[in-house]
Protein backbone atom coordinates (compact mmCIF):
# COMPACT_ATOMS: atom_id res chain seq x y z
CA UNK A 1 0.00 0.00 0.00
CA UNK A 2 1.09 3.38 -1.08
CA UNK A 3 1.45 6.24 1.54
CA UNK A 4 0.91 9.68 0.55
CA UNK A 5 1.63 13.18 1.82
CA UNK A 6 0.61 16.08 0.62
CA UNK A 7 2.37 19.22 0.53
CA UNK A 8 1.15 22.57 0.95
CA UNK A 9 1.78 25.86 2.31
CA UNK A 10 0.46 29.35 3.57
CA UNK A 11 1.33 31.51 0.87
CA UNK A 12 4.09 31.42 -1.98
CA UNK A 13 8.35 31.26 -1.55
CA UNK A 14 7.51 29.58 1.41
CA UNK A 15 9.80 26.32 0.23
CA UNK A 16 7.36 23.90 -0.78
CA UNK A 17 9.21 22.69 -3.74
CA UNK A 18 12.64 22.69 -1.13
CA UNK A 19 10.65 20.53 1.13
CA UNK A 20 9.52 18.07 -1.50
CA UNK A 21 13.01 17.86 -2.60
CA UNK A 22 13.78 17.07 1.06
CA UNK A 23 11.44 14.47 1.85
CA UNK A 24 12.02 13.04 -1.20
CA UNK A 25 16.00 12.16 -0.75
CA UNK A 26 15.09 10.90 2.91
CA UNK A 27 12.40 8.85 1.61
CA UNK A 28 14.31 6.94 -0.66
CA UNK A 29 16.95 6.35 2.08
CA UNK A 30 13.27 4.43 3.45
CA UNK A 31 11.39 3.02 0.67
CA UNK A 32 12.85 1.55 -2.12
CA UNK A 33 10.47 3.43 -4.47
CA UNK A 34 9.48 6.46 -4.07
CA UNK A 35 7.28 8.90 -6.50
CA UNK A 36 6.15 12.44 -6.94
CA UNK A 37 3.07 14.31 -8.24
CA UNK A 38 2.42 18.33 -9.04
CA UNK A 39 -1.87 17.94 -9.51
CA UNK A 40 -2.03 21.71 -10.33
CA UNK A 41 0.91 23.16 -12.76
CA UNK A 42 0.27 27.16 -12.75
CA UNK A 43 3.94 26.89 -14.46
CA UNK A 44 3.95 25.01 -17.16
CA UNK A 45 7.04 24.20 -19.73
CA UNK A 46 7.16 21.44 -22.73
CA UNK A 47 9.01 18.62 -21.46
CA UNK A 48 9.56 15.59 -23.83
CA UNK A 49 6.90 16.64 -26.34
CA UNK A 50 4.31 16.86 -23.18
CA UNK A 51 2.95 20.03 -21.48
CA UNK A 52 3.66 19.77 -17.85
CA UNK A 53 5.02 21.66 -14.56
CA UNK A 54 8.12 22.95 -14.35
CA UNK A 55 8.40 21.59 -11.13
CA UNK A 56 6.99 17.98 -12.32
CA UNK A 57 9.92 18.44 -15.03
CA UNK A 58 12.68 19.19 -12.36
CA UNK A 59 11.88 16.22 -10.36
CA UNK A 60 11.55 13.80 -13.20
CA UNK A 61 14.83 14.69 -14.98
CA UNK A 62 16.53 14.94 -11.15
CA UNK A 63 14.75 11.25 -10.68
CA UNK A 64 15.55 9.85 -13.43
CA UNK A 65 11.36 8.98 -13.63
CA UNK A 66 10.93 11.24 -16.95
CA UNK A 67 8.71 8.25 -18.03
CA UNK A 68 5.95 9.31 -15.58
CA UNK A 69 5.87 13.14 -16.01
CA UNK A 70 2.44 12.82 -17.24
CA UNK A 71 1.16 11.53 -14.48
CA UNK A 72 3.60 13.76 -12.45
CA UNK A 73 1.87 16.60 -13.78
CA UNK A 74 -2.13 15.75 -14.46
CA UNK A 75 -3.60 19.43 -15.24
CA UNK A 76 -0.66 21.59 -16.31
CA UNK A 77 -2.27 25.58 -16.51
CA UNK A 78 -1.43 26.55 -19.99
CA UNK A 79 -2.09 30.22 -21.35
CA UNK A 80 -6.06 30.47 -22.03
CA UNK A 81 -7.02 26.90 -19.57
CA UNK A 82 -8.67 28.87 -16.79
CA UNK A 83 -10.81 31.33 -19.17
CA UNK A 84 -11.40 27.67 -21.40
CA UNK A 85 -12.56 26.52 -17.71
CA UNK A 86 -14.71 29.60 -16.96
CA UNK A 87 -16.52 29.84 -20.15
CA UNK A 88 -17.52 26.05 -20.07
CA UNK A 89 -15.26 25.19 -22.77
CA UNK A 90 -13.78 22.40 -20.16
CA UNK A 91 -15.94 19.82 -18.45
CA UNK A 92 -16.09 20.98 -15.22
CA UNK A 93 -15.09 17.71 -13.70
CA UNK A 94 -12.00 17.06 -16.25
CA UNK A 95 -9.01 18.20 -13.53
CA UNK A 96 -10.46 16.24 -10.87
CA UNK A 97 -10.80 12.74 -12.95
CA UNK A 98 -7.58 13.63 -14.12
CA UNK A 99 -5.50 13.88 -10.65
CA UNK A 100 -7.62 11.11 -9.74
CA UNK A 101 -6.73 8.28 -12.56
CA UNK A 102 -2.93 10.05 -12.26
CA UNK A 103 -2.76 9.57 -8.30
CA UNK A 104 -4.13 5.75 -8.62
CA UNK A 105 -1.46 5.04 -11.46
CA UNK A 106 1.29 6.51 -9.48
CA UNK A 107 0.12 4.23 -6.27
CA UNK A 108 0.62 1.55 -8.48
CA UNK A 109 3.78 2.31 -8.94
CA UNK A 110 5.48 3.57 -5.82
CA UNK A 111 5.52 3.08 -2.04
CA UNK A 112 5.75 6.40 -0.77
CA UNK A 113 4.45 9.34 -3.04
CA UNK A 114 4.89 12.96 -2.26
CA UNK A 115 2.45 15.07 -3.98
CA UNK A 116 3.06 19.14 -3.88
CA UNK A 117 0.06 21.40 -3.66
CA UNK A 118 0.77 24.89 -5.41
CA UNK A 119 0.98 28.43 -3.41
CA UNK A 120 -1.62 28.61 -0.68
CA UNK A 121 -4.59 26.14 -0.05
CA UNK A 122 -6.42 28.41 -2.39
CA UNK A 123 -4.87 27.62 -5.56
CA UNK A 124 -6.46 25.95 -8.52
CA UNK A 125 -9.88 27.07 -7.15
CA UNK A 126 -10.58 28.39 -10.62
CA UNK A 127 -10.43 24.92 -12.04
CA UNK A 128 -12.50 24.02 -9.05
CA UNK A 129 -9.12 21.58 -7.40
CA UNK A 130 -8.16 23.62 -5.15
CA UNK A 131 -5.39 22.48 -2.93
CA UNK A 132 -7.58 21.69 0.46
CA UNK A 133 -9.88 19.94 -1.97
CA UNK A 134 -6.87 17.89 -3.64
CA UNK A 135 -5.49 16.53 -0.39
CA UNK A 136 -9.18 15.38 0.79
CA UNK A 137 -9.98 13.81 -2.73
CA UNK A 138 -6.52 11.49 -2.97
CA UNK A 139 -6.82 11.09 0.81
CA UNK A 140 -3.19 12.51 1.68
CA UNK A 141 -2.58 13.80 4.97
CA UNK A 142 -1.34 17.44 4.97
CA UNK A 143 1.91 18.59 5.94
CA UNK A 144 2.07 22.82 5.42
CA UNK A 145 5.05 24.87 5.13
CA UNK A 146 5.15 28.14 6.50
CA UNK A 147 7.54 30.80 6.76
CA UNK A 148 9.82 31.80 9.72
CA UNK A 149 8.45 34.06 12.44
CA UNK A 150 5.74 33.69 14.73
CA UNK A 151 2.85 35.97 15.16
CA UNK A 152 2.33 36.05 10.78
CA UNK A 153 2.89 31.90 11.01
CA UNK A 154 0.05 31.34 13.38
CA UNK A 155 -2.53 34.17 11.44
CA UNK A 156 -1.23 32.53 7.72
CA UNK A 157 -2.09 28.97 9.21
CA UNK A 158 -5.26 29.77 10.58
CA UNK A 159 -6.41 31.61 7.57
CA UNK A 160 -5.44 28.04 5.88
CA UNK A 161 -6.55 25.87 8.62
CA UNK A 162 -10.41 27.23 7.91
CA UNK A 163 -10.30 25.90 3.68
CA UNK A 164 -8.56 22.72 4.61
CA UNK A 165 -11.24 21.73 7.65
CA UNK A 166 -13.92 23.27 5.43
CA UNK A 167 -12.57 21.02 2.61
CA UNK A 168 -12.45 17.72 5.12
CA UNK A 169 -8.68 17.69 4.34
CA UNK A 170 -6.45 16.06 7.38
CA UNK A 171 -3.85 18.75 8.28
CA UNK A 172 -1.67 16.81 10.62
CA UNK A 173 1.93 18.65 10.27
CA UNK A 174 3.04 22.73 10.41
CA UNK A 175 6.16 22.59 9.26
CA UNK A 176 8.41 25.93 10.24
CA UNK A 177 10.93 27.07 7.57
CA UNK A 178 13.24 29.65 6.54
CA UNK A 179 13.72 30.06 10.30
CA UNK A 180 16.19 33.14 11.58
CA UNK A 181 19.00 31.00 13.17
CA UNK A 182 19.16 32.35 16.31
CA UNK A 183 15.55 32.28 16.90
CA UNK A 184 15.00 28.81 15.91
CA UNK A 185 14.43 27.28 19.02
CA UNK A 186 12.61 30.41 20.61
CA UNK A 187 10.36 30.56 17.71
CA UNK A 188 9.50 26.62 17.70
CA UNK A 189 8.95 26.85 20.91
CA UNK A 190 5.89 29.58 21.14
CA UNK A 191 4.70 27.75 17.47
CA UNK A 192 4.13 24.45 19.55
CA UNK A 193 2.12 26.54 22.24
CA UNK A 194 -0.10 27.95 20.07
CA UNK A 195 -1.11 24.87 18.35
CA UNK A 196 -0.69 22.55 21.09
CA UNK A 197 -4.35 21.92 21.62
CA UNK A 198 -4.77 21.29 17.64
CA UNK A 199 -3.50 17.74 17.53
CA UNK A 200 -1.27 19.16 14.58
CA UNK A 201 2.45 17.98 15.41
CA UNK A 202 4.57 21.19 14.86
CA UNK A 203 7.87 20.52 13.56
CA UNK A 204 11.12 22.72 11.85
CA UNK A 205 13.28 22.80 8.26
CA UNK A 206 15.68 25.46 7.27
CA UNK A 207 17.04 28.25 8.65
CA UNK A 208 16.70 30.92 6.52
CA UNK A 209 19.87 30.29 3.84
CA UNK A 210 20.29 32.97 1.10
CA UNK A 211 22.10 30.29 -1.00
CA UNK A 212 18.67 28.57 -1.90
CA UNK A 213 17.16 31.63 -3.09
CA UNK A 214 20.34 32.38 -5.40
CA UNK A 215 20.22 32.60 -9.26
CA UNK A 216 22.31 30.77 -11.35
CA UNK A 217 23.66 31.99 -14.03
CA UNK A 218 21.49 30.01 -16.56
CA UNK A 219 18.05 31.38 -14.18
CA UNK A 220 19.35 34.96 -14.97
CA UNK A 221 19.67 34.06 -18.54
CA UNK A 222 16.23 32.33 -18.64
CA UNK A 223 14.51 35.61 -16.33
CA UNK A 224 15.69 38.25 -19.17
CA UNK A 225 15.47 35.70 -22.10
CA UNK A 226 18.53 35.95 -23.81
CA UNK A 227 21.38 34.07 -23.96
CA UNK A 228 24.24 33.31 -21.69
CA UNK A 229 27.58 33.44 -23.68
CA UNK A 230 31.02 32.10 -22.53
CA UNK A 231 32.40 29.07 -20.83
CA UNK A 232 29.16 26.74 -20.92
CA UNK A 233 30.22 24.86 -17.72
CA UNK A 234 29.35 27.58 -15.60
CA UNK A 235 25.76 27.94 -16.42
CA UNK A 236 25.00 25.91 -13.10
CA UNK A 237 27.27 28.47 -10.70
CA UNK A 238 25.08 30.55 -8.24
CA UNK A 239 25.74 34.21 -8.20
CA UNK A 240 25.74 34.56 -4.27
CA UNK A 241 25.58 39.15 -4.83
CA UNK A 242 24.54 41.25 -7.56
CA UNK A 243 26.48 43.98 -8.26
CA UNK A 244 26.19 47.39 -9.99
CA UNK A 245 29.81 48.60 -11.79
CA UNK A 246 29.39 52.07 -10.86
CA UNK A 247 32.72 52.90 -9.62
CA UNK A 248 36.08 53.13 -10.86
CA UNK A 249 37.16 50.32 -11.93
CA UNK A 250 39.62 49.87 -9.34
CA UNK A 251 36.92 49.79 -6.87
CA UNK A 252 34.50 47.75 -8.61
CA UNK A 253 37.18 44.59 -8.50
CA UNK A 254 38.24 45.32 -4.97
CA UNK A 255 34.81 45.29 -3.63
CA UNK A 256 33.72 42.21 -5.73
CA UNK A 257 32.20 39.77 -3.11
CA UNK A 258 32.38 35.90 -3.44
CA UNK A 259 30.50 34.43 -6.56
CA UNK A 260 29.25 38.43 -8.02
CA UNK A 261 27.18 38.82 -10.92
CA UNK A 262 28.76 42.03 -12.08
CA UNK A 263 26.15 44.61 -14.49
CA UNK A 264 28.21 46.73 -16.30
CA UNK A 265 27.63 49.47 -18.63
CA UNK A 266 28.42 48.56 -22.56
CA UNK A 267 30.69 51.74 -22.90
CA UNK A 268 32.97 51.37 -19.55
CA UNK A 269 35.45 49.45 -21.95
CA UNK A 270 38.44 49.85 -18.79
CA UNK A 271 36.34 47.87 -16.29
CA UNK A 272 34.60 44.92 -18.62
CA UNK A 273 38.43 44.24 -19.88
CA UNK A 274 39.64 44.48 -16.30
CA UNK A 275 36.97 41.66 -15.10
CA UNK A 276 37.60 40.06 -18.43
CA UNK A 277 41.23 39.86 -18.01
CA UNK A 278 41.31 38.58 -14.34
CA UNK A 279 38.68 35.58 -14.96
CA UNK A 280 42.13 33.61 -15.84
CA UNK A 281 43.05 33.62 -12.51
CA UNK A 282 41.26 31.25 -9.66
CA UNK A 283 41.46 33.69 -6.89
CA UNK A 284 39.02 36.49 -8.70
CA UNK A 285 37.04 33.61 -10.62
CA UNK A 286 35.93 32.63 -7.40
CA UNK A 287 34.64 36.05 -7.34
CA UNK A 288 33.55 36.72 -9.93
CA UNK A 289 30.73 34.97 -11.45
CA UNK A 290 29.78 36.72 -14.69
CA UNK A 291 28.77 39.80 -16.01
CA UNK A 292 25.63 41.05 -17.43
CA UNK A 293 26.35 44.09 -20.16
CA UNK A 294 23.67 46.36 -20.75
CA UNK A 295 23.22 49.75 -22.61
CA UNK A 296 22.48 50.91 -26.07
CA UNK A 297 26.14 51.68 -26.80
CA UNK A 298 28.28 48.45 -28.72
CA UNK A 299 30.60 47.25 -27.02
CA UNK A 300 33.71 48.08 -28.62
CA UNK A 301 35.25 45.57 -31.31
CA UNK A 302 38.41 45.11 -29.23
CA UNK A 303 36.94 45.18 -26.00
CA UNK A 304 34.72 42.44 -27.05
CA UNK A 305 37.30 40.26 -28.47
CA UNK A 306 38.83 40.77 -25.01
CA UNK A 307 35.41 39.44 -23.74
CA UNK A 308 35.35 36.24 -26.01
CA UNK A 309 38.63 35.40 -25.60
CA UNK A 310 38.78 35.33 -21.63
CA UNK A 311 35.34 32.54 -22.43
CA UNK A 312 34.07 34.12 -18.74
CA UNK A 313 30.04 34.22 -18.48
CA UNK A 314 28.44 37.52 -20.05
CA UNK A 315 25.08 38.19 -21.00
CA UNK A 316 24.66 41.23 -23.08
CA UNK A 317 21.26 43.23 -23.73
CA UNK A 318 19.97 46.68 -24.37
CA UNK A 319 18.68 47.79 -21.18
CA UNK A 320 20.31 50.41 -18.82
CA UNK A 321 22.50 48.98 -16.02
CA UNK A 322 20.01 50.28 -13.20
CA UNK A 323 17.15 48.91 -15.07
CA UNK A 324 18.82 45.72 -14.90
CA UNK A 325 20.34 45.93 -11.71
CA UNK A 326 16.78 46.31 -9.97
CA UNK A 327 14.90 43.31 -12.08
CA UNK A 328 17.20 41.16 -10.58
CA UNK A 329 17.09 42.09 -7.25
CA UNK A 330 13.81 41.82 -6.95
CA UNK A 331 13.63 38.19 -8.94
CA UNK A 332 13.31 35.23 -6.31
CA UNK A 333 15.02 32.36 -7.89
CA UNK A 334 13.35 28.62 -8.19
CA UNK A 335 15.43 25.85 -8.50
CA UNK A 336 15.31 23.98 -11.67
CA UNK A 337 17.41 20.05 -12.85
CA UNK A 338 20.18 21.98 -13.41
CA UNK A 339 20.84 23.65 -10.12
CA UNK A 340 22.87 20.28 -8.99
CA UNK A 341 24.88 22.76 -6.21
CA UNK A 342 21.47 23.62 -4.60
CA UNK A 343 20.01 20.22 -4.70
CA UNK A 344 23.37 18.88 -3.31
CA UNK A 345 23.15 21.46 -0.28
CA UNK A 346 19.39 20.70 0.15
CA UNK A 347 19.70 17.41 0.63
CA UNK A 348 22.83 17.37 3.17
CA UNK A 349 20.93 19.74 5.37
CA UNK A 350 17.51 18.27 5.10
CA UNK A 351 19.68 15.02 6.71
CA UNK A 352 20.40 17.40 9.79
CA UNK A 353 17.11 19.46 10.57
CA UNK A 354 14.12 17.15 9.00
CA UNK A 355 13.15 14.88 11.28
CA UNK A 356 11.76 11.53 8.46
CA UNK A 357 10.82 9.10 10.51
CA UNK A 358 8.65 11.59 12.90
CA UNK A 359 7.26 12.88 9.69
CA UNK A 360 6.19 9.37 8.69
CA UNK A 361 4.88 8.25 11.71
CA UNK A 362 2.23 10.87 11.70
CA UNK A 363 0.61 9.95 8.56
Amino acid sequence: MCKKIFIGATGQHCGKTTISLSLMHLARKKYKRVGFMKPIGPKWIEFNGTIVDKDAAMFSSVFGVEEDVSLMSPVALAPGTTRQFLDGMIDSDAPRRAIRAACDELEKKYDFLIIEGAGHGGVGSVVGMNNAKIAAELNAPVLLVTGGGIGNVIDAVELNLALYQREKADVRIIMANKLVAEKRANTLGYLKKAFANSGIMVTSAFDYLPTLADPTLLHVSELLELPLNGDPADRSRLCHTIQLGAASSQRVIDSLEDSTLLIVTSSRDELLVTASSLHHIPEYKKKLAGLVIGGHVSVSAITQRIIDDSNIPYIRMVETSSEIFYQLREHVSKIGPEDREKIDLINSIAERYIDFDAIDAMI
